[in-house]
């Protein structure tokens, strides 16, 4: 795809950071430097929440996440089914059972009814999953969570500018966890986030991501709990700090491309993720349901061969080998967005009209006379 059209471009050039990696490499200061912390408290400052740490990953921010409510072997965390497998896999890793949670046809999100169903005396934590940075149904969700005083994770990997009611993620959930993978719209090359209003939990995770260490007050080291290093370095916080100021530019951006898109297939069946009417989507991925008597998997080889990079929009978790063979009660809604869904390509400068036009080729060949 070098000479193609890509799935996602990053928003950001070595230019951009030239001049600050050129003074890290000279001061030798790659880690717990000033550009870390700058880019911490600037998340927080965007977001609005009291406390924010930068991690190694989403999936390393969700892992220690469910460390910090106690989950542990035995445990139910019941997650949202429509996802990457990791918002599945932090829960396995700590021996506990998640507890596929089937989503709505039209948002991709977690289904409330399906929750209150599935909660039971063993269940510990929920992990809300905002499908492709839509927030649509967090807020019901945490009344859920309310009720029953179940903490909220929020598996926010893709939902960095997105809001509901006008607070945005990060703000909302009692854990939130971000990502800042290059398929994301601030990309650090890998790295995550967390954000938390609550002290406790703030304390514990300074103290965690510092392998078990805090400061005294002479700012000697004093190691008086076991930890890990899932730290951002100073490069990658450079690269956010560069990005974080466009946020906003780069979330209407987006929203632009998925205007363009739905103009132009929404006429041949083609349906666009929705959002409710409170919740604000920062488009990271423009997904999009395939008509019905369209073969999805072939509409990506045809768009390949054409150089157009897609994919998926994400995994039925439920009906992945490991779990599948292990817990069965695959999510039906969850399995059929699976195989009904595509990922269309989103960057500055994109040329919409050859994919469109590419995917009406393939619309016209395979749909258009069968009708």
């Amino acid at each position: 795809m070098m000479n193609g059209i890509r799935l996602i471009k990053p928003y950001i050039e070595y230019a951009d950071v030239e001049a600050e990696f050129r003074e890290v490499f000279e001061t030798g200061i790659f880690t717990r430097g000033s550009n870390v912390n700058k880019f911490a408290q600037k998340l927080g400052g965007v977001v609005g929440s009291e406390y924010s740490f930068l991690t190694t990953s989403a999936t390393t921010a969700l892992w220690i996440s469910l460390k910090a409510v106690n989950v542990s072997a035995g445990d139910e965390v019941a997650i949202s089914d429509f996802s990457f497998p990791a918002t599945a896999n932090v829960v396995e890793d700590l021996g506990a059972k998640p507890v596929f949670i089937d989503v709505n046809l039209d948002t991709f999100n977690m289904n409330v009814n399906d929750l209150v169903a599935k909660i039971t005396p063993k269940t510990k934590a929920v992990i809300f999953v905002d499908a492709f940075g839509n927030p649509t149904g967090l807020h019901e969700i945490k009344k859920v969570c309310e009720y029953y005083s179940l903490p909220l994770i929020e598996d926010a990997a893709c939902a960095l500018g997105s809001k509901e009611f006008n607070i945005a993620c990060g703000k909302i959930a009692d854990i939130t966890c971000f990502s800042f993978h290059p398929r994301k719209l601030l990309c650090t090359g890998e790295g995550g986030a967390i954000t938390t209003d609550n002290k406790d939990w703030a304390l514990w995770f300074e103290r965690k991501l510092l392998h078990g260490a805090s400061e005294n007050s002479s700012g000697k080291l004093e190691f008086n709990d076991y930890g890990f290093n899932f730290r951002m370095s100073e490069l990658q916080a450079i690269m956010g700090l560069k990005q974080i100021e466009n946020l906003q530019f780069i979330i209407d951006q987006r929203a632009r491309v998925q205007d363009i898109y739905i103009a132009e297939l929404s006429p041949l069946g083609f349906r666009a993720q929705k959002a409710g009417p409170s919740a604000l989507h920062n488009f990271q991925s423009l997904v999009f349901t395939v008509p019905d008597e369209m073969d999805r998997d072939s509409l990506i080889k045809h768009l390949k061969a054409r150089s157009i990079e897609t994919t998926i929009g994400t995994f039925c978790q439920s009906n992945l080998p490991f779990y599948k063979n292990k817990y069965g009660n695959v999510q039906p809604n969850a399995a059929r967005l699976e195989t009904k869904t595509i990922t269309l390509p989103c960057y500055q400068d994109l040329p919409t009209e050859r994919v469109c036009d590419c995917i009406k080729e393939f619309f016209d060949l395979s749909v258009a006379g069968s009708r």
